[in-house]
């Protein structure tokens, strides 16, 4: 039998770097419109104030521990510049000039809006393009196939682990789907009609999750490329399904071009006359690659120092470890006179019952998103909402523009938050209404504010 060939990462290291270049293109770019409206002088959480105030109460120890270039300017036009540069690591990323500089700054950059973007910039795929750009900057090491693929294992492995460790019933029993497709953040037209399959397709569904994100994980590392085929092909079918049936932003296109490396040059044969330029080995970035390395296999056993922690080299991730089943949606309404209450709209989120569920990822709505956050717990566990209010109420520009135009000819009197619960209607009662959502008020979430009440 003739000798098997070596593993050789030549394209699948071009191509990956391209496709980070792209993603970090929409995280930037995606960013940049709602930035200022959310952690603007004006916006739901300043990030200014934040800074200043956690600079004089720990003094020079934030800068670590809030690691952002945000400090050497904390005006909304730094975070326009940040935004705005980002953009330009990410092109220079996709056309493979000065990639290692390239990717360097865009870890940076990312890195200072996700810092100081709380509670917007906290989500696993923010934290995930962390972790992946970060390694990035390391370009041509021999060791960044298996770190890519280690990385991409632990994505997916610890995100069924934690299914089966939180002790949730509907991971277990299988039931999870069941609710899934109607509670997470934002369905897509597909997940409505998703919802009503049979339980045992839903059930089927559960299972294999679970079986992919726990198995699958393993064969990245076989010798057999075929196996290494079954297993990438497994795994991107699992994204292209969540896609199709939520909005996650760009971490299902990030998980995607993880996945590119689960294959060598010989896999992706059939595209040798693609004209790449290859970077040669650079065997002198192999030492920080395996130190980040060695904290991943820390992190897998909870060990990894919390040193590294603010610069988010190495993170822990576990989508859905317990399965919601139950959708409260919080509607913010505005009144002139306390009796008569109209809706503010936001762009995406559900509101309006017969209004059609979007398709709006790779973008991600952050507010829209955080809203669904915040109707998991109560007002003191979301103090921001209240700042929301108020920036409403004062009619902020900058916040208004992440909402659809309010309902109002002036600003309103007072403002309030109602919970309701949220279903999807059955098809045939959604053929004879037109309704998507069927919705039952469950009570006010936020008593009514006015400019006169104290200052949130």
């Amino acid at each position: 039998m003739p000798p098997r060939r070596a593993q050789i990462f030549r394209f699948p290291e071009t191509a990956f770097f391209r496709l980070l270049g792209a993603i970090y293109l929409i995280a930037f770019a995606s960013l940049w419109p709602q930035i200022a409206g959310l952690i603007g002088a004006n916006g739901i959480a300043p990030a200014a104030e934040t800074l200043l105030a956690m600079r004089s109460d720990y003094g020079w120890p934030v800068y670590l521990e809030v690691p952002s270039l945000f400090w050497l300017a904390p005006k909304d036009l730094c975070l326009t510049a940040l935004c705005a540069l980002g953009c330009l690591a990410a092109l220079l990323l996709i056309f493979g000039l000065f990639v290692r500089s390239s990717a360097f700054a865009a870890y940076i950059l990312y890195l200072s809006l996700v810092s100081i973007g709380q509670p917007f910039t906290s989500f696993q795929w923010d934290a995930l393009l962390l972790e992946t750009g970060f390694l990035a900057i390391f370009a041509g090491s021999p060791l960044l196939s298996l770190a890519y693929r280690f990385l991409l294992f632990r994505l997916m492995f610890e995100s069924g682990l934690v299914k089966l460790t939180s002790h949730d019933v509907n991971w277990r029993n299988l039931h999870a789907l069941r609710y899934h497709f109607f509670t997470q953040p934002l369905p897509t037209p597909l997940a409505y009609y998703l919802q009503a399959a049979p339980d045992w397709v839903l059930d089927s569904g559960t299972l294999s999750v679970l079986l992919i994100e726990l198995l699958v994980p393993f064969f990245l590392f076989f010798s057999s490329r075929h196996s290494r085929r079954a297993a990438v092909a497994l795994l991107v079918l699992l994204q292209v399904l969540i896609a199709l049936t939520g909005n996650y932003a760009f971490f299902n296109l990030l998980t995607v071009a993880l996945c590119l490396w689960g294959l060598d040059d010989e896999c992706y044969s059939r595209l040798k006359n693609w004209r790449l330029a290859f970077r040669p080995p650079a065997a002198f970035v192999n030492l920080p690659v395996a130190g980040v390395m060695t904290l991943s296999v820390l992190q897998i056993f909870d060990l990894q120092p919390s040193l590294f922690s603010s610069f988010e080299i190495v993170n822990p991730y576990g989508l859905f470890a317990v399965m919601t089943t139950s959708r409260v949606e919080l509607i913010v309404e505005g009144s002139d006179d306390l009796s008569n209450w109209r809706a503010y709209s936001f762009r995406y989120k559900p509101g309006d019952v017969s209004r059609n569920l979007p398709f709006v990822a790779p973008y991600q709505p952050r507010l829209d998103w955080q809203m669904w956050f915040a109707a998991l717990g109560s007002p003191p566990q979301n103090l921001w909402v209240r700042t929301l209010v108020y920036r409403l109420l004062l009619g902020q520009a900058e916040v208004l523009a992440l909402l659809e135009p309010p309902p109002f000819g002036k600003l309103p009197h007072a403002i309030r938050v109602q919970a309701y619960s949220y279903t999807f209607t059955e098809p045939a009662e959604r053929l004879h209404t037109g309704n998507i959502w069927r919705r039952t008020l469950l009570g006010t979430w936020l008593e009514p504010t006015s400019l006169a009440s104290e200052k949130p």
